[in-house]
């Protein structure tokens, strides 16, 4: 079984408020659950209204194929207009 994590910090400029930030926020995450079916939630920045950090989680029984779905998604989270990928961390184990 191999096991992968993707931590991806953004940005969303243009944004002043929590609820703004939430709105963003759920709607990028839903479509990433809906599109590659893996978990996700927000792990941090939780009280910044323009910096967020979320978690992706991937299991499957192939190396490749995990790192090749999260890679997907990176690539995902980079093309979404109202967001700007900062940083991310990818692990499998």
């Amino acid at each position: 079984m191999i096991v992968g994590t993707l931590q991806i910090v953004i940005e969303i400029p243009c944004n002043n408020t929590l609820k703004g930030k939430r709105r963003v926020l759920k709607g990028l995450m839903e479509r990433i659950r809906g599109r590659f079916n893996v978990s996700v939630s927000e792990v941090g920045n939780q009280d910044a209204h323009q910096i967020a950090t979320i978690g992706i989680a991937c299991v499957g029984t192939d190396k490749g194929v995990v790192d090749s779905m999260l890679q997907e998604v990176i690539s995902f989270v980079e093309m979404h207009p109202e967001v700007v990928m900062l940083d991310y961390y990818l692990e499998l184990l």
